[in-house]
């Protein structure tokens, strides 16, 4: 995150100032919540489809392994709708089977290029996002993911225009009725870390701002987990699940090691426990893109990754 005191006062005090207000508020929102249920919460588990992405299934069959598997949602990609729909296939299908298996959409994968500084590729990215919140509208979904794609590599982005641009994001979902949630990806330049996801969405100043974080991620930005306590439910919605091993180190390590929750070395447990004493309760998603899991029969690899899930959110009660 930017250094707090290279900015002029005037904007150090406004950051400050608002920050205060909005992880006071959403720490309060969380108090509040577990307070007034009187029915225990309990975790949605996810199955992102980028988990079972090598096994080239098309979308409706991804929907069947997710169903059979005994997950409560998906989160699918966009590529894979579209491959789907441009074969024939149609939005009103997938709709049925996702209805038909008892599963909510809580978040989708797209990667429209919102932040970058060309006003054509922003305006484009915007036109692309707007068909993705569309497409995921009529599967039921609410959320869709918002990292930093398209951002050039040597492209310089400042926190304050990524904020403005997220905050253009946002006004277009309410217009959509689909909320971006900023993703920070380990190590990237604009949105690397969990705390510049975090003064992005807090700058951009709009009600429905929140945080897509990820395990794998975190780590790789070198961003600490203690920073879901400064979070509540409103900022927390969706959180992708994984594990991480010990080797290799986190100078080198990449998205193809990822593993399944419980794995590896990460504090998976210490994680959804902190999730609780905030009151929050995101779908966990299950992302990995591990090729030795796409070697696995689609349907046995999502059993196993929920087998994990499960496992850990029970050793965390």
């Amino acid at each position: 995150m930017a250094d707090l005191h290279s900015f002029p006062d005037t904007d150090r005090r406004n950051f400050l100032t608002g920050s205060g207000l909005a992880l006071g508020g959403l720490v309060a929102a969380g108090t509040s919540t577990s307070t007034a249920a009187e029915k225990p919460q309990s975790f949605k588990l996810c199955l992102n489809m980028s988990t079972i992405r090598g096994q080239e299934l098309d979308a409706a069959e991804e929907i069947e392994v997710a169903g059979k598997a005994g997950y409560d949602a998906i989160e699918p990609w966009f590529r894979r709708i579209k491959e789907y729909t441009e074969k024939g296939g149609t939005l009103k299908d997938l709709k049925k089977r996702i209805d038909d298996h008892g599963l909510t959409v809580e978040s989708a994968i797209g990667f429209a290029a919102w932040a970058v500084n060309d006003p054509e590729k922003r305006a484009a990215g915007l036109e692309e996002a707007k068909r993705d919140m569309d497409t995921i509208a009529q599967l039921g979904g609410m959320r869709i993911a918002a990292p930093p794609a398209g951002v050039g590599k040597g492209e310089v982005v400042s926190l304050d225009d990524a904020a403005d641009r997220y905050r253009a994001l946002l006004e277009l979902g309410s217009e959509m009725g689909v909320v971006p949630q900023v993703e920070m990806w380990g190590g990237h330049p604009t949105i690397g870390t969990v705390e510049k996801a975090l003064y992005v969405a807090i700058r951009a100043g709009h009600p429905d701002a929140c945080f897509l974080g990820d395990v794998y991620h975190t780590y790789k930005g070198g961003s600490s987990f203690e920073s879901i306590l400064l979070m509540g439910p409103h900022a927390l919605k969706n959180y992708h699940m994984n594990d991480y091993p010990a080797d290799p180190p986190r100078e080198t390590i990449n998205d193809s090691h990822r593993v399944f929750p419980g794995d590896g070395v990460a504090p998976i447990v210490d994680i959804l426990k902190k999730f609780k004493s905030i009151g929050a309760y995101p779908a966990l998603s299950l992302e990995l893109f591990n090729k030795t899991y796409w070697e696995m029969p689609a349907l046995e690899c999502a059993r196993v990754g929920l087998e994990k899930m499960q496992a850990v959110v029970a050793a965390a009660e």
